[in-house]
Formats: C-alpha cells, sequence, structure tokens
C-alpha cells in the first residue's frame, strides 16, 4: 500500500502602516493565527519579522493526501487571508513537499 502524504507549506508577508507597537502587532497576529488554525486545521505561526512593528510574516502547514486537496487547501487559506485581514499581503509564497 502507498500511504504518500503531501505537506502544504504557505508564507504570507503583510504590511500594516497603521500598527505603532509590538502589543498592536501580537494581537493581529494572534487573532489571525487563532483563525487559521481553527477554521481549516492548518498548523500556522508567526515565522519572521517579529521586531518589526509594521510587517507581519506568517507561515502555515498541512498534511494532506494528495495535491489537489494541496491546491485547494491553499486557494481558501490565500482567500481568507485577504478578505480577514486590513493588512496588505505583499508576498505570499507556496510550495507542496
Amino acid at each position: 500500500m502507498d500511504f504518500s502524504v503531501m505537506i502544504a507549506v504557505m508564507t504570507f508577508r503583510l504590511r500594516a502602516p497603521w500598527v505603532h507597537s509590538l502589543k498592536e502587532k501580537r494581537m493581529i497576529v494572534k487573532s489571525l493565527v487563532a483563525q487559521l488554525q481553527t477554521r481549516f486545521r492548518v498548523s500556522a505561526a508567526e515565522i519572521g519579522e517579529q521586531d518589526t512593528h509594521q510587517i507581519i510574516v506568517i507561515g502555515a502547514a498541512a498534511v494532506v493526501p494528495h495535491r489537489a486537496l494541496a491546491d485547494s487547501l491553499m486557494d481558501a487559506v490565500s482567500a481568507f487571508v485577504e478578505e480577514n485581514t486590513e493588512a496588505e499581503v505583499l508576498e505570499e509564497t507556496r510550495e507542496i513537499r
């Protein structure tokens, strides 16, 4: 039996120009990460730029059984991030491993 699995990995680089403290930034990050984890059952975390007030870098990953599900999941996560944050999406990367 073939039990191969794939890992769908995404990173988002966001800009929130109205944020003027790390406390404000943490509130945004915490909310978005929790929503991604709850809604899509992905692992998600802030993965970079932790000391920069207005830049947010979030990574998300999920184990999936096949490429079609990976593509579908990543499309849904991307749309959710676009629609559920006031921050501007500067960059999005996708990878299937």
